[in-house]
C-alpha cells in the first residue's frame, strides 16, 4: 500500500450545510471545524458596519484572512485589513476588532485559532473565555434555535 491509498478522505462542507447564526447585533457567525483535542477553530464571521468585537487577549495565535469589508484594531487603527489581506496574530496579543462604519456591506472575515480568547472587561480583567468547545456548543444550540438544526456537520476532531 502507498501513502497515497493509505490517506484518509477529505472532508468537504458546503456553505449552506453550515449556516451563519445571528450574534444578536446583525454580526454572524460560521463554525467551520474544531479541534479538541488540540483546541484549535475555525470560523468565519460576517459584521455589520462598525461592529465591535470585545477586548480579547489570544492564548494561542491567530490567523485571519479578510474575504470582504475592512477592518482594524482599535489598538492600531493606521493597519487596515481589506479583502485580500492575511493576519497574523501572535499568542498574547491583545485588540478590539473594529469593523469600519463606512462599510456598505458586511464585512467577512475567515479565522483559524489556536488556543482560547480571553475576553476581557474595562478594566482588564477576564469577563470570559472562549475556545473550541465553548464556541462549538454556541453554535450547535444557535443552530437548533435559529434554524431547527439540532446537529450541524460542523468537521470535530476529538482526538
Amino acid at each position: 500500500m502507498t501513502t497515497i491509498e493509505s490517506a484518509p478522505s477529505a472532508i468537504l462542507r458546503l456553505e449552506e450545510e453550515l449556516p451563519f447564526v445571528d450574534l444578536g447585533d446583525g454580526s454572524q457567525l460560521q463554525v467551520l471545524q474544531v479541534d479538541l483535542a488540540s483546541g484549535v477553530w475555525i470560523i468565519r464571521n460576517r459584521f455589520v458596519p462598525g461592529a465591535t468585537v470585545q477586548t480579547h487577549r489570544h492564548t494561542g495565535s491567530v490567523y485571519a484572512f479578510t474575504v470582504a469589508g475592512a477592518w482594524h484594531y482599535l489598538e492600531s487603527s493606521d493597519s487596515v485589513c481589506v479583502a485580500g489581506s492575511y493576519l497574523y496574530e501572535p499568542a498574547g496579543s491583545v485588540h478590539t476588532l473594529h469593523v469600519l462604519e463606512e462599510n456598505t456591506d458586511l464585512t467577512d472575515v475567515w479565522f483559524t485559532i489556536h488556543g482560547a480568547n480571553l475576553n476581557l472587561d474595562a478594566n482588564g480583567n477576564i469577563d470570559y473565555v472562549i475556545d473550541a468547545s465553548t464556541v462549538l456548543d454556541f453554535y450547535q444550540a444557535a443552530c437548533a434555535e435559529q434554524h431547527g438544526l439540532s446537529n450541524p456537520p460542523v468537521v470535530v476532531i476529538n482526538s
